[in-house]
């Protein structure tokens, strides 16, 4: 049999539409020792993630980390787990439905919009079955990662490249690599964080707080690090804070070996020392809520900041699917799909329609089976 997928509703009569395929890191299924082991073992797995020659990090992940870790991790994504499940996957879907009736409104009938998880479900070939089965034959990838790294936004290209290498038919495809200094994501973030201020007032000392990778990333050409701080500086210089009222952090390292500085934990340990006894942290590089904010800095990151003598922590949560969040996908996704007749003003569904009843008709009298 053959290794390539066919299009299951490949028509002559299909009317082609434009497709979105949210991507974003995963979780594991539910908030126990061998549903995290499964997660874990995929994502410590990609070697986008840990670049360290397969025999040597094989024994150290199998016979080590995965005989450790979950169960610890487990617990930490106990505390955290919503009814519904998840939070990022919560979040991410919430994200995905709302983008889509937002393209709908300005695009009706043209453009489909699926979630896929890196790691876990639903998974980026389940969320690429839908599409394909939806008539998608332009297809955006978007990247739920502001900054670029080759650990996150690099591992996205992989796995749906790795995807589609079994598509007969391949679809026109298009790739977000990142958006940390796209004008609407700033905006995005700054009326985030005004509307938060409005309505609980300003906290104390600004952290922002993004996600760390190993500092020889950086000297080996990743963008990320140069990327986040362009972030932070491009936010702060919206919401007019000055020198002194804000600062960059990196948390969630792992391992022994130097990763991106400063790290948040001890940045935060220090502040009370300095003089600063309130702190905010927000997370630009998150575009949802996961364990990483809730648990590790909304509980761990706090209950350390308050042990070393401050007296105010707030944690303000990702954008989530709020509405200007929304907005800026929307509209990053239409400037992406610049030139596909699905975003085009003078778009004529009943044209098209019309069209692909001729095609129809034409493969009927040549004797095509429909």
């Amino acid at each position: 049999m053959s290794r390539y997928q066919g299009i299951a509703n490949h028509r002559h009569d299909l009317i082609p539409k434009a497709g979105v395929l949210l991507v974003n890191l995963g979780s594991p299924d539910e908030p126990t020792a061998a549903s995290v082991r499964r997660y874990l073992k995929a994502f410590l797995s990609d070697p986008r993630v840990v670049e360290i020659p397969k025999p040597l990090w094989w024994p150290i992940l199998n016979l080590i980390v995965l005989n450790t870790r979950p169960k610890k991790s487990a617990a930490l994504y106990e505390t955290i787990w919503m009814k519904e499940g998840a939070p990022l996957l919560v979040h991410s879907r919430q994200q995905a439905a709302r983008l889509g009736e937002q393209l709908a409104a300005r695009y009706p009938g043209r453009i489909e919009v699926a979630l896929g998880m890196r790691y876990g479900n639903p998974s980026i070939a389940d969320a690429l079955e839908s599409l394909q089965n939806a008539g998608v034959r332009r297809l955006l990838v978007l990247p739920l990662y502001p900054q670029y790294s080759g650990s996150t936004t690099g591992s996205v290209f992989d796995a749906v490249s790795a995807e589609l290498q079994r598509w007969r038919w391949v679809p026109e495809l298009r790739f977000v690599s990142g958006y940390h200094d796209d004008p609407d994501y700033i905006e995005a973030m700054a009326t985030h964080l005004e509307r938060h201020w409005e309505v609980n007032g300003r906290a104390g000392h600004l952290v922002f707080s993004f996600h760390g990778v190993p500092k020889r990333f950086l000297h080996g050409g990743d963008p990320y690090h140069c990327q986040c701080h362009k972030t932070a500086r491009l936010l702060s210089e919206r919401l007019g804070l000055a020198d002194g009222e804000w600062r960059i952090a990196f948390q969630s390292r792992f391992g022994r070996e130097e990763w991106l500085k400063p790290y948040l934990d001890k940045t935060l340990l220090a502040l009370p020392k300095e003089g600063v006894k309130a702190v905010e942290v927000f997370s630009p590089g998150f575009s949802a809520d996961c364990l990483e904010t809730l648990e590790e800095i909304a509980l761990t990151n706090r209950e350390g900041f308050l042990a070393a003598g401050g007296e105010s922590f707030t944690y303000i949560p990702a954008l989530n699917a709020s509405e200007p969040h929304i907005e800026m996908m929307a509209n990053l996704v239409a400037w992406h799909m610049q030139g596909w007749p699905e975003v085009a003003e003078d778009y004529d569904l009943a044209g098209v329609k019309a069209e692909a009843r001729r095609t129809r008709q034409r493969a009927t009298a040549a004797g095509a089976a429909l």
